[in-house]
């Protein structure tokens, strides 16, 4: 099913996807959200608290498998580009993961009885596995917003049906997942298989549902990865979103492979891992229509520093729970979760502008090669969070145990425990909010680049007075579409 690139629309002009689509798409996120709540929030802990892996063991097992999604994200990439099929170039490879990625996740967490390094080497190949799977649906899923449609605010407001259900994913795996594992293998077991049956639903579900999706254009491949990332390198505007998308997803991968720890050993209560969570993910339900606000008011980039300065906030000031306790721990974790409600909405929102932006610019459709890149390179660094953290619980002294242990751990480990989980997400987050700063699209941008194609287009049809129009513009002395034929990028709004 592929249909000829569009003619450029008028500027202004609102292109709607089908609610059923919208629907359709935003269940689909029911299984990116979960696969990266689940693992991310109990893999090390399931590792050096029931399986007996030293906690530096861990941190590698739960980091490694990972950076084999440098390569086969943007492979994915690359191949889904090229797909013709009566599917669509998206939904083939997303039908491949929907029939493997399950199988491969329960068995992450349904192993034979082994502990310490055998368990280690267990689990790293289910997960290698698990990471090749969900590549092959998570890339090309989330390149199809792209390609649905061209307009700036649309696309933020289709995402806002992917957020409902990410959120009730989150929320509900979040919480859902800790009570079903609970501290036995057994329990791990079960939660494996139940996590498996929701990824299956709802991949399936997005397959069928975005079978009517509207098609913008056809991304263009590029003939290797080498190419890929000279692709990416040349857009500026990429590259400032993917360094500031990396920081945040650092900070959230460290906070949430950082949680049960903070729980058990810093509040001495096991069970506040679910209420710590939920505190996190309950703003992206009840904040995201502030957020779309927020966006419209003070454009994306602006949201995103107010979003990325909540989470810094809130994260630095949880480095005080030892002294203020539970409460005021909980208090901590809900700023920090309205600032991640931010990030949710606007990174994926941001991409979407930077993938339109580049066609815009270079003539070329390359949503396949900006989503595979970029998705390889968040996976990688929300692992390196757990990387970081299990190291450091290694250098301080933290003993491991099986579940059927209960051992006490050294002050090293537990300060490790309060202050790595709290002010390296802190840092990082901090760090994005300097990147967000440089990033250089807003709402004028796009609008200048869809009126130089819309001028351009009117070129080419042989139109007259166009030349004339410019000229006699307001006095600016530039004319529209100059930047989007000379390759270089627009300037920001103020700028």
């Amino acid at each position: 099913m592929v249909t000829p690139a569009p003619t450029p629309r008028p500027a202004g002009a609102a292109v709607t996807v089908p609610r059923g689509v919208r629907v359709g798409y935003g269940v689909g996120s029911v299984c990116t959200a979960t696969f990266s709540t689940v693992p991310g929030l109990l893999l090390l802990f399931y590792m050096t608290n029931v399986l007996a892996v030293p906690a530096w063991i861990a941190g590698a097992v739960a980091f490694l498998p990972k950076l084999w999604d440098m390569v086969i994200n943007p492979w994915v990439g690359q191949r889904s580009d090229r797909t013709v099929s009566r599917l669509g170039p998206r939904r083939p490879w997303m039908l491949l993961g929907a029939v493997t990625l399950p199988v491969t996740f329960a068995l992450t967490f349904a192993g034979p009885p082994l502990t310490g390094l055998p368990a280690a080497l267990y689990v790293t190949v289910c997960y290698f596995l698990t990471a090749t799977a969900y590549a092959f649906y998570e890339v090309p899923y989330k390149a199809m917003a792209t390609e649905m449609t061209d307009d700036y605010h649309e696309r933020s407001s289709l995402l806002q049906w992917k957020m409902v259900f990410l959120g009730l994913a989150i929320l509900l795996s979040g919480a859902g997942a800790p009570a079903l594992a609970g501290t036995e293998v057994t329990g791990y077991r079960l939660m494996g298989l139940v996590i498996g049956a929701v990824l299956l639903v709802s991949m399936l579900a997005s397959v069928t549902g975005t079978a009517r999706a509207p098609l913008a254009g056809r991304a263009e491949a590029e003939p290797s990865l080498r190419a890929q990332f000279a692709a990416a390198r040349s857009s500026r505007p990429f590259l400032v979103l993917l360094a500031l998308s990396c920081a945040q997803m650092f900070a959230a991968g460290t906070l949430l492979a950082g949680a049960p720890y903070f729980a058990t050993y810093v509040l001495d209560a096991p069970g506040a891992t679910t209420t710590l969570f939920l505190c996190v993910v309950g703003p992206l339900l009840v904040t995201m229509p502030l957020w779309m606000w927020l966006s419209r008011r003070y454009d994306k980039r602006g949201a995103m520093v107010l979003s990325a300065a909540l989470f810094t906030a809130g994260t630095a000031a949880m480095a005080l729970s030892d002294r203020f306790g539970t409460g005021y721990a909980h208090a901590c974790v809900l700023v920090v979760g309205v600032g991640y409600a931010g990030f949710q909405l606007l990174q994926f929102s941001m991409l979407s502008d930077v993938v339109v932006h580049d066609t815009a610019v270079t003539g070329r459709r390359r949503a396949g090669v900006f989503t595979g890149l970029w998705t390889a390179c968040e996976t990688v660094v929300f692992a390196l969070g757990a990387l970081v953290l299990g190291w450091l619980l290694g250098a301080t002294g933290f003993v491991e145990s099986s579940a059927s242990e209960a051992v006490a751990q050294p002050d090293s480990a537990i300060a490790a425990a309060l202050y790595g989980g709290a002010l390296i997400p802190a840092l990082a987050a901090g760090v994005s909010v300097l990147l967000t700063l440089r990033y250089p699209i807003t709402a004028e941008t796009m609008r200048a680049v869809d009126a130089a194609g819309v001028a351009d287009a009117a070129d080419a049809a042989g139109a007259a007075g166009v030349s004339e129009a410019s000229e006699a513009g307001d006095g600016a002395g530039e004319e529209p579409g100059v930047t989007a034929r000379a390759g270089d990028e627009p300037e920001p709004a103020g700028a």
